[in-house]
């Protein structure tokens, strides 16, 4: 057993929809995130599990095989829900990319050099100089925008090779971003790697985030939806049910309702 395998190994878990999802409070959390970035060899790569990703696993095996490779945590009351559904037990804490990123880059004081690859035009310049002032002991790299074709993303992957980064942050969403790692991203690039979805447009500014208040009741996707409507209806509005549809079929049926998920595309 190499020291990934015995650091993962000492993490609890709990099965949503037969994925394995970490099951860490904050503090364990962030310890064991940046213990990762310690490691002599080999790569961690972490990713976030909400509804909508949730639903994503239903209808493509890629995605959940990509998934199940890596460290997933939990994201949103939903999985709080399923996880009692389930498993007669809440997560201990909400483990969402947009509050924990920024919280792991204060907790470690070691100097970092960090990459960034996603968002829209100067969207990742812009959440450099954030995270900068945030955390101005490491070092942030603007590496590319979220939108490459596949030329661009060889291009990437070998500059990537030249930057001698600690962590890397992909930010294009869910599965493409967990898809396009797969195929570009090599252990060498980074020793911790985390997908993080949307977290460029919030800390860019671009999207606001919810007030304090609705994102302690846990309405924070209710805002979005209202900043963002036309994006992000079908998402909520359509999803949630879903998502709840899974899991009473989930409950019902088990295993069972994982098989015969065909391959999304790619």
């Amino acid at each position: 057993m190499n020291a990934r395998q015995q650091l993962v190994a000492t993490i609890p878990q709990m099965p949503i929809f037969g994925l394995p999802v970490y099951d860490l409070d904050w503090e364990m959390a962030l310890a064991f995130i940046a213990s990762a970035v310690t490691l002599p060899v080999g790569q961690v790569r972490v990713a976030f599990l909400n509804a909508n990703n949730a639903n994503i696993l239903h209808v493509d095996r890629d995605y959940r095989e990509i998934l199940a490779g890596q460290i997933v945590l939990p994201d949103g009351f939903g999985i709080d829900l399923a996880a009692w559904a389930l498993n007669g037990t809440m997560f201990k804490a909400n483990l969402n990319g947009t509050d924990l990123v920024p919280a792991l880059l204060t907790y470690m004081e070691k100097p970092m050099r960090i990459g960034l690859i996603g968002g829209k035009g100067d969207v990742v310049s812009v959440t450099a100089g954030q995270f900068r002032q945030h955390a101005p002991w490491h070092t942030f790299i603007p590496v590319s925008d979220g939108f490459l074709s596949e030329k661009n993303a060889t291009e990437v992957a070998e500059r990537l090779s030249t930057l001698d980064l600690d962590i890397l942050m992909v930010g294009m969403g869910t599965p493409l971003q967990e898809k396009w790692m797969a195929r570009h991203i090599r252990p060498e690039h980074a020793r911790l790697v985390f997908g993080v979805g949307a977290l460029f447009e919030f800390v860019s500014g671009r999207v606001p985030r919810a007030p304090p208040w609705m994102r302690r009741l846990r309405f924070e996707w209710a805002y979005r939806m209202a900043c963002e409507p036309a994006r992000l209806w079908r998402r909520y509005i359509v999803g949630i049910p879903l998502f709840f549809w899974n899991v009473a079929l989930y409950r019902l049926f088990g295993q069972d309702r994982m098989a015969g998920i065909r391959s999304g595309p790619r």
